[in-house]
């Protein structure tokens, strides 16, 4: 008999990417682009900042102002917002609907845990559209966490489509992870597993990925293009904040104490606390 695939829930996650916050300087045609492209549904608009998602849900906000410099690829930030299709299907429907439309797509891989598909927005911001492979395909004989960068069938993929078009991005999509660009992985380390609690679950020679609650990464941090980069200039366009949103077993506070023996700026709201990356990534973390 055929063992069930099993997949991973990210919403049951102890820490989990909410929304992503990105500064532009043409704010109508990078949102265009993610309406257009992602098949992501405006929620809020105005002059200088718009929401966009699933009907109900917020996945990215898009803060837009003129006089920003140009993202510079050098400097810690994004490195990609990836996001998490449901089932193998929506992502062939997805492709289908890219190469109908003549996306330029810079990439695509099987890395074990997922199959995905990369290409960035009109000012450089990266992102990735991936599903994942059942949780079995994950762990090695030693019950390790494996990754890869291998080739991906996309004729293969796109099978998988069936007879149904592209219709926009599902409704119970989400922003799987968020990969970052840092200037050194080990203060990354300190950051995002000591300060706020990820584990190391791989590393690749000048990354690290971290999880929570057994998923292959929620976060990650390299240094491929950013080698020793420092806090990111004021004034640039590019990433701005990642928000985590916090399941019932994460505690805030112990999270909030941690910050604090590490020296690390806090701020507090009603919802949650805020805290920055080494970088200047703001983390708002809400429970």
């Amino acid at each position: 008999m055929t063992p069930v695939a099993v997949y991973f829930d990210i919403k049951t996650a102890p820490m989990r990417i909410g929304q992503v916050r990105l500064k532009v300087r043409d704010l109508n045609a990078v949102s265009a682009f993610y309406q257009s492209v992602l098949g992501l549904n405006v929620i809020q608009s105005d002059d200088r900042r718009v929401t966009l998602g699933t009907r109900a849900t917020v996945l990215l906000e898009l803060l837009g102002d003129p006089a920003l410099a140009r993202h510079d690829p050098r400097q810690a930030g994004l490195f990609h917002t990836a996001f998490l299709m449901p089932m193998r299907g929506d992502l062939a429907r997805w492709l289908a609907h890219a190469m109908a439309t003549n996306v330029p797509l810079q990439g695509a891989s099987d890395h074990i845990v997922s199959e995905a598909i990369y290409l960035a927005d009109p000012e450089g911001n990266g992102i990735e559209v991936y599903v994942d492979h059942p949780v079995a395909d994950w762990r090695g004989a030693d019950g390790e966490i494996r990754m890869a960068t291998d080739p991906l069938d996309l004729q293969a993929l796109l099978r998988a489509a069936g007879d149904t078009q592209w219709s926009g991005f599902p409704e119970d999509g989400s922003i799987g992870h968020v990969h970052l660009q840092v200037g050194d992985t080990k203060a990354a380390d300190r950051f995002y597993r000591d300060v706020l609690g990820f584990a190391i679950t791989a590393t690749y020679p000048g990354a690290s990925f971290y999880g929570s609650g057994g998923y292959h990464h929620q976060l990650a941090g390299n240094i491929w293009n950013s080698r020793r980069a420092g806090p990111r200039p004021d004034g640039m366009a590019g990433l701005e904040a990642v928000e985590i949103i916090l399941g019932a077993s994460e505690n805030l506070a112990q999270i909030a104490r941690r910050a604090e023996r590490a020296g690390v700026a806090i701020t507090r709201d009603i919802n949650g606390i805020t805290l920055h990356d080494p970088w200047g990534t703001a983390i708002t973390l809400n429970a």
